[in-house]
């Protein structure tokens, strides 16, 4: 029987006003619970989601706050890429994100969508 990729990309463009970020991250999370390996990459206004004390008083019931959801996610060691273009592009750098955010192209994404990933975008 061949073996089976356990590998989870989670491609998140919405920033932490939508309720698609809450739910991308809760997806994550829930991966990570199910023994996948989950990796996050973060583009457009969904960088924002990652800018210092930006998802703090961001939350849509019934799903929990964001920051708790992110912070939860980065606790547990997978990956966030938070997109290189889209980081430059509202004048970021990596002291306005919170610490464990690597700045990065796509490239290691689809490194990991090569060798099999399953891919969700939000």
């Amino acid at each position: 029987m061949a073996e089976t990729n356990r590998e989870l990309i989670v491609l998140m463009t919405q920033g932490p006003e939508e309720e698609r970020a809450s739910v991308g991250f809760t997806v994550a999370n829930g991966g990570i619970s199910a023994g996948l390996k989950v990796s996050i990459f973060l583009t457009s206004s969904a960088v924002d989601i990652v800018r210092k004390k930006a998802a703090d008083n961001v939350r849509f019931e019934p799903l929990e706050p964001l920051a708790g959801l992110v912070q939860d996610f980065l606790q547990r060691g997978e990956v966030l890429w938070a997109c290189t273009p889209c980081v430059k592009a509202r004048g970021y750098s990596e002291a306005d994100l919170l610490d464990g955010v690597v700045i990065s192209g796509a490239s290691p994404m689809h490194e990991r969508i090569q060798a099999g990933a399953a891919t969700l975008s939000f």
